[in-house]
């Protein structure tokens, strides 16, 4: 009994649309650079050569994410895609996104305050997009819709809650342009 059960995870597992420390059978994969790559290859849209997706790091709907050439993922960062019309994340050449980063395509909807949340569902997905060369510092969050501007800088522990522009430095809660 326990061995069917073991065998029917793993196939589980291996057919998640993502990955995470929560899934062993893929996160163990993340630990080697070969494996990782292969890994990655085949559950990302799009997986650019170089490009590092390291252990700790939670993707989920891997299908809709495109990770370009040479970014870094580092541990504890969080890439919350969504299979629905809009929940795309795009990475593109060159971004870093530091320990802990956090990407969201989509929100709960707060419309009604008679009703808890929870009842209130989600609003529509919006995709995040990180351009050409940017950098997102540790603990960053990105909510949906945003698009970080080729190179700008995201400080660490911000918020960003609207689009920021190429070349340009924000930081805090919600981020705003420093630089």
């Amino acid at each position: 009994m326990i061995l069917l059960e073991f065998f029917r995870r793993l196939s589980f597992w291996e057919r998640a649309d993502r990955l995470g420390p929560d899934i062993p059978s893929t996160h163990l994969r993340l630990h080697f650079k070969s494996s990782m790559r292969r890994l990655c290859r085949k559950k990302f849209k799009a997986f650019g050569a170089g490009s590092e997706l390291r252990p700790g790091v939670y993707a989920i709907a891997c299908s809709r994410i495109s990770i370009g050439r040479g970014v870094v993922i580092r541990p504890g960062c969080v890439l919350m895609a969504n299979a629905a019309p809009g929940g795309d994340i795009t990475i593109e050449d060159d971004v870093l996104l530091g320990q802990g980063v956090h990407l969201y395509t989509n929100n709960h909807r707060f419309d009604d305050p008679v009703r808890s949340v929870r009842e209130q569902g989600h609003a529509p997905d919006r995709p995040v997009v990180l351009k050409k060369g940017c950098w997102l510092g540790a603990n960053a969050i990105v909510l949906p819709g945003v698009t970080v501007g080729e190179n700008a800088v995201v400080g660490a522990g911000s918020i960003v809650t609207r689009d920021v522009p190429d070349g340009t430095v924000v930081a805090g809660n919600p981020a705003k342009p420093i630089k």
